[in-house]
């Protein structure tokens, strides 16, 4: 079977100009297979009309590819199919597949047995197809390519027909408002580009997702205020590299990250997680980028990969940064973003690992005490250059593995957590059926109990108890279930730097600001960081006081919270903290004048008591 080609009519035919032809009329086999009867060898199904069929889709991989899933469902979907959680109900099988790990490969090679097995039609999709076409595998199977899942339609209707499809060439990325079933109705897992500008010497997913491609910024914005339309509470970025986003269109992360955060519900009812970020990419926009993880709709959370402690192993790796600049990228965050929490990657026994290369990875761990780190074991993947590299022994490799293991499930990185009162995104059901997930703004785990009716809701919760990977919580508050009007209180909490605290009406509406700046709202520069954890207190503090003595007991609380934090003030480009042992001048002042005006008023009171009587 050969690659099918979209046909845009031009060449005759009296079909209008740009109108794709569908799969069927594109179908032709390869005159050598034409006498093997290639068709016979997909089972067919009992009924032949087109919706009718029941769907099984197994996804494999990144979020990347879940993303993809979910569109390729919708699409199904929107056609009559029926989508089942069941593979034996199921008239054809969807596997959409990753490239990443030997594992993931395997365990798609033993679906695809079990598949055959049962006699189902089978359609195989992602990463696999893409890059390894010709696996031994894949003989006689239907396969989609990566760019091509807006045809996944055409592809399965020919498939319960009893044909082998093929459709792998890439033309241009799908577009992003296709119709899509979530796995989670509450999370948006919205791919900002495919592809990457990296040359990885182990990385087979170059092969399938290609040379960087992104969508554009407008593309992007439009697709965030539809899902926000559609009750979505969490969007997540993905990518296979999100750092590297907009190099190829003229533009950069920053400039998407604050377009997105402007269309963000103002009262944190959803949230922005950025994706996976390799550190040469984001080096030159580690403040742009501090600024937008500090906002309160963003989580402050960042998956960066190093891979490696040891330079020599990242250069081997072609990874394109050293330990000191992975630090640096680390460092910044932790420095500039209250609550960062940092996850990484490491790939344990590369070919030429020496001793002392993964003693250094053990000793950058250690000194970081990364909440999440995901450790793999080397895997030669076919074709690329690190797989013709001299490999270190797999029992050394393992024996590594078990070791960086150790050192990481001896961290606590969630004690002294207890009796805090958080803000959390609730978002799922725990796998213990019995607890909701919800996420802390440095998207900590945190499992408290409550109704299914709190799902994509925000709640204020104390913490209760921590574990290793995870933290318990109790309910306090549920913030969606209060009034506009409260909701509009703690949005003033949270831009108490930017509102007009003495006004009367709160509007959500840039225009609102009195600092100056249309933007301010979306944005808190960092030096203008005057509330370091407004949402996370909201429940504590009395949000309907509005006279000043108040409003400075409240500065003077954010305050001293950041000494307690080691948050430092910008002031003429220079960082001091700002002393709170003491009262200010300014502190002095404002007191004073409320003391005169306390005796004035009440020496007006008793001159025009005297007078009456």
């Amino acid at each position: 079977m050969e690659d099918i080609e979209d046909l845009l009519v031009g060449s005759g035919g009296g079909v209008a100009p740009g109108f794709r032809l569908p799969v069927a009329a594109a179908v032709r086999l390869n005159p050598k297979q034409q006498s093997k009867k290639v068709s016979q060898s997909i089972p067919k199904v009992a009924s032949d009309v087109p919706g009718t069929q029941t769907i099984y889709i197994k996804t494999f991989g990144c979020s990347h590819n879940q993303s993809d899933s979910e569109y390729m469902a919708g699409q199904l979907a929107a056609f009559g199919y029926g989508l089942s959680d069941t593979p034996d109900e199921a008239d054809l099988w969807l596997i959409n597949t990753c490239t990443v790990k030997s594992p993931s490969q395997s365990a798609m090679d033993t679906l695809i047995s079990k598949c055959k097995s049962a006699k189902k039609p089978l359609v195989v999709a992602g990463c696999v197809p893409q890059g390894s076409r010709d696996l031994k595998e894949l003989e006689g199977i239907s396969i989609v390519g990566v760019q091509q899942i807006d045809r996944v339609v055409e592809v399965v209707e020919e498939t319960l027909k009893g044909h082998e499809v093929r459709l792998l060439t890439r033309r241009t990325l799908p577009a992003l408002d296709l119709p899509k079933v979530r796995k989670n109705k509450f999370v948006e897992i919205l791919p900002i580009n495919v592809g990457c500008l990296g040359a990885c010497t182990y990385c087979k997913t170059k092969h399938a997702r290609g040379h960087l491609g992104s969508y554009t910024v407008d593309s992007l914005v439009g697709r965030v205020r539809a899902v926000i339309a559609d009750g979505v509470k969490e969007i997540w970025l993905s990518s296979e590299d999100t750092g590297a986003y907009g190099r190829d269109i003229g533009v950069n992360l920053p400039i998407l990250l604050n377009a997105i955060v402007a269309e963000l519900p103002l009262d944190g009812s959803t949230m922005l997680r950025i994706g996976m970020t390799n550190p040469p990419y984001i080096l030159e926009h580690l403040k742009e980028i501090a600024d937008v993880l500090y906002h309160p709709c963003v989580y402050s959370f960042l998956h960066v990969p190093v891979q490696s402690g040891s330079d020599s192993i990242l250069t081997g790796m072609k990874r394109e940064y050293t330990v000191g600049e992975f630090k640096k990228v680390v460092d910044t965050l932790m420095e500039l973003v209250p609550g960062m929490q940092i996850a990484t990657d490491i790939i344990c026994g590369f070919p030429g690992e020496t001793d002392e290369d993964f003693a250094q990875t053990v000793d950058l761990i250690k000194e970081y005490k990364f909440p999440q780190v995901h450790i793999s074991q080397f895997y030669p993947r076919p074709g690329t250059p690190a797989a013709r590299m001299k490999k270190v022994p797999s029992t050394v490799v393992k024996k590594r593995s078990r070791e960086l293991t150790t050192v990481f499930e001896s961290f606590t990185p969630y004690n002294g957590m207890e009796g805090r009162v958080e803000r959390i995104w609730v978002t799922e059901i725990a796998t213990d059926g019995i607890h909701l997930v919800g996420h802390t703004k440095g998207y900590i785990q945190v499992l408290v109990t409550g109704p299914e009716s709190m799902l994509g809701t925000s709640a204020i919760v104390k913490i209760t108890s921590t574990g290793r990977w995870s933290v318990f919580g109790e309910v306090i508050e549920i913030l969606d279930q209060k009034t506009e009007a409260d909701s509009c209180i703690r949005n003033r909490e949270v831009y108490s730097s930017c509102f007009n605290l003495d006004s009367s009406v709160c509007s959500k509406e840039p225009e609102s600001c009195t600092c100056g700046t249309s933007d301010c709202c979306g944005q808190v520069p960092v030096k203008d960081r005057t509330a370091s954890i407004p949402m996370n207190e909201a429940k504590l503090t009395d949000q309907n006081s509005q006279n000043l003595i108040q409003q400075l007991l409240r500065k003077r609380k954010n305050d001293a919270h950041k000494i307690e934090n080691g948050i430092a003030l910008e002031d003429s480009g220079q960082s001091h903290v700002m002393s709170v042992l003491g009262w200010s001048s300014v502190d002095k002042a404002l007191l004073g004048g409320i003391f005169v005006s306390l005796l004035t008023i009440l020496a007006l009171f008793l001159y025009l008591g005297s007078k009456k009587f």
